[in-house]
C-alpha cells in the first residue's frame, strides 16, 4: 500500500464530492429535519434527553452517509479500481471520507441541537473531542458493514442488520462518556479509560476490515 496512492483516491473521493454536492446537501437537510422534528416534539429536553436524543440523531446520520460508499458503487468503476489500486488503499480511502464527512455533520448536529433544543454541555471543548471521536469510530464500522452489504447484492438493508449488535456497544459508552462533559463526577481516571477502550475498538475495526477487504475484493 503506497501513501502515495492513498492521498490520490482521498483527492478524488473528495473532488467528486465536491462535483456531486446533491449527496452532501440531501445528507445535511436529513440531519436538519431530524433535529427540527426533535425540537418540534422535545422542545428544551433535559441534559439526559438532550445526550441521548443527539447520539441516536448522530447514528441515524452516519448510515445514510456511509451507506453509499460501497452500496451503490457502480460496476464498472469498482472493476477500474481493481485493476490499478490496492484493496486496503481504496478501503481506507473511504474511511477517511467518512470521518471527513462525519466531523462535518457532527459540528452541524451540535449547531442545530444548540439553536433548537438548547446547550447543557458544561465543557464544549471535551464534547467536541468526544463527538470527533464517535463519529470516527461510527463511520468506520458502517464502512466496513458497506463493503460486506456490497458483495450480497447490493443489499444495503444488511447495512442495518449488521451493524445493530456491532455499534450497540459504541454507542453506550459514547452516551456514558459524553455525561463528563455535561459536568458529571466520575471515578479517577474512568473517563481515559472509556476513551481508552473507544479507541481500542476503532482500532479493532480498522484491523478486521483490512483482514476481511482484501478477500472481498477478490469477489
Amino acid at each position: 500500500m503506497k501513501a502515495s496512492a492513498l492521498a490520490a483516491l482521498i483527492k478524488k473521493d473528495v473532488q467528486l464530492e465536491l462535483r456531486q454536492q446533491q449527496n452532501l446537501y440531501g445528507i445535511l437537510v436529513y440531519a436538519l429535519s431530524t433535529i427540527f422534528i426533535l425540537y418540534l416534539a422535545a422542545g428544551k429536553p433535559d441534559a439526559v434527553q438532550w445526550n441521548a436524543l443527539f447520539w441516536v440523531t448522530q447514528l441515524f446520520i452516519v448510515v445514510n452517509a456511509v451507506i453509499k460508499s460501497f452500496v451503490g458503487e457502480p460496476k464498472g468503476r469498482s472493476l477500474y479500481y481493481h485493476s490499478i489500486v490496492h484493496p486496503l488503499e481504496y478501503l481506507f480511502s473511504k474511511m477517511v471520507l467518512n470521518v471527513i464527512y462525519m466531523f462535518i455533520l457532527g459540528v452541524v448536529s451540535i449547531l442545530c441541537f444548540t439553536v433548537l433544543l438548547g446547550n447543557p454541555v458544561q465543557n464544549m471543548l471535551a464534547f467536541f473531542g468526544i463527538v470527533l471521536l464517535g463519529g470516527t469510530g461510527l463511520s468506520l464500522v458502517f464502512t466496513m458493514l458497506s463493503a460486506i452489504a456490497s458483495k450480497a447484492r447490493q443489499q444495503a438493508s444488511l447495512v442495518a442488520i449488521l451493524g445493530f449488535p456491532v455499534i450497540v456497544p459504541q454507542v453506550v459508552l459514547l452516551i456514558r462518556l459524553s455525561k463528563y462533559a455535561y459536568g458529571e463526577v466520575f471515578k479517577a481516571g474512568v473517563p481515559l479509560q472509556m476513551t481508552g477502550l473507544l479507541i481500542g475498538l476503532d482500532a479493532l475495526v480498522i484491523i478486521m476490515a483490512s483482514v476481511l477487504f482484501p478477500y472481498l475484493w477478490k469477489d
